[in-house]
């Protein structure tokens, strides 16, 4: 069940680090054609701006946040740890994804009610005379917070049963989906 466990989570983290990489291709693609436009044809695409900042840097910036915290890439600061028994070290690590996970929870519920708010009702912004809907990115949010907040959770539950998590810095994994 583990292995299962391991492998659904390799891939639903890989698959939404994929999304944020996809996200930051479109936005690249989109800002170079709003330049063009806006200098050769006088004529910006519309909400650019809004768009950049209520879809893809939110997509860029927190939906790889669960792969990420899979791979063991998040920041670490492990000044006495060398100096500790293994078991200590463990159950440190242990302690360490619980208190992640509990801030993470948080999180994850906090942006669910913002993003209820508005979805309730119905933000938008008006750019160049274009509403443009800015309520769905606030789900994606919620979404990352959650995954990386099962991530951490798993890894707590691996650690308690003397499981090795991935190693701080990083995996040694290569890739974007693995």
């Amino acid at each position: 069940m583990p292995a299962a466990i391991d492998n659904a989570m390799r891939r639903i983290t890989g698959g939404l680090a994929l999304v944020g990489a996809v996200g930051v291709v479109l936005m690249l693609l989109h800002v170079t054609a709003y330049v063009i436009m806006r200098h050769f044809v006088s004529s910006p695409i519309p909400a650019t701006i809004e768009i950049v900042s209520y879809y893809y840097m939110i997509l860029i910036a927190f939906l790889p946040l669960a792969w990420a915290e899979r791979r063991g890439d998040m920041i670490t600061v492990e000044v006495f740890q060398h100096l500790m028994p293994a078991a200590f070290k463990r159950w440190a690590d242990v302690l360490v994804a619980l208190v992640t996970f509990a801030a993470y929870a948080a999180l994850t519920y906090t942006t669910w009610l913002v993003a209820m708010r508005e979805f309730g009702s119905r933000s938008f912004v008006i750019s160049l005379n274009v509403a443009l809907p800015t309520w769905p990115g606030y789900f994606v949010l919620p979404v990352a917070f959650g995954l990386a907040a099962g991530v951490t959770l798993y890894r707590a539950a691996k650690g308690v049963l003397g499981e090795a998590p991935a190693a701080p810095g990083g995996s040694g994994e290569k890739g974007i989906i693995e």
